[in-house]
C-alpha cells in the first residue's frame, strides 16, 4: 500500500474530486432515502412512492455517471505502474471487471429497479428476501460487484491512482451496508409485524 502512494498525488484535484464523489454517492441515497421512510415527502411530490423511487433512481445513475467519470479522469492524470502495465495484468483486470460486471447486472435483474434503488425505503417491500443468484453465492453482490469493476478498470489501467480508489469505494460500501442492513432489516420486521397483528 505504501508503493501505491508513491506513484498517486492526492492532493491533485481531479483525484480529489474521484474521492468526493465515491463517498457522497452512498451518504447522498441513505439520507435521501432514510428521509423519504421518515416523511414520505418524495412521494408526496411526485405523486406515488413508485413514481418517487424511479426518479431517485435516475438521479443515482446519473449520480454513479459522474463518479466513474471522475474515477476515470483520476487514473488518466495518474501515472501507470510499470509491474501492472502488461498484457497478464490487463487480461486479469478483464476477467475481474466482466465478474463484477455479471454480479452487478445479475443483482439487479434479481431485484428489479425498484428493489435496487431502494423501493423498500418508499414502502415497496420485496414479498421475500432474494436467495437467488448472485445471494446465493454472496450478502451485498451489487457492491462488491461495483467494487470488482472498478479493480477490473484500475488493473486494465495499470493504475495506482485507481486501487487506491477502488479501495476508497470499497470503504465506502462497507460503510453504506453497516446503515443500509439493519435499517432494512427493522423495514421488513416492522411489515412481518403488521401481518402478524392482522
Amino acid at each position: 500500500m505504501a508503493r501505491l502512494f508513491g506513484y498517486v498525488d492526492v492532493t491533485d484535484s481531479g483525484f480529489i474530486a474521484a474521492v468526493l464523489s465515491i463517498a457522497f454517492n452512498p451518504l447522498f441515497w441513505n439520507v435521501v432515502a432514510r428521509w423519504e421512510h421518515k416523511t414520505r415527502a418524495l412521494s408526496r411530490v411526485f405523486g406515488s412512492p413508485r413514481a418517487a423511487c424511479y426518479c431517485l433512481g435516475a438521479v443515482i445513475l446519473m449520480l454513479n455517471c459522474v463518479r466513474s467519470h471522475c474515477f476515470t479522469e483520476a487514473m488518466k492524470s495518474q501515472p501507470k505502474l510499470e509491474g501492472l502495465d502488461c498484457h497478464w495484468a490487463y487480461y486479469l483486470g478483464l476477467a475481474v471487471l466482466a465478474v463484477g460486471t455479471l454480479f452487478v447486472i445479475s443483482s439487479f435483474l434479481a431485484l428489479g429497479f425498484t428493489g435496487t434503488f431502494l423501493g423498500d425505503y418508499f414502502g415497496i417491500l420485496m414479498e421475500a428476501k432474494v436467495t437467488s443468484f448472485p445471494f446465493s453465492v454472496l450478502d451485498n453482490p451489487m457492491y462488491w460487484g461495483s467494487t470488482a469493476v472498478y479493480l477490473g478498470w484500475s488493473l486494465m489501467h495499470a493504475s495506482p491512482a485507481g486501487l487506491l480508489l477502488t479501495a476508497v469505494v470499497a470503504i465506502s460500501y462497507t460503510i453504506a451496508m453497516l446503515y443500509e442492513g439493519p435499517f432494512t432489516e427493522e423495514i421488513y420486521r416492522q411489515k412481518q409485524k403488521g401481518v402478524k397483528n392482522k
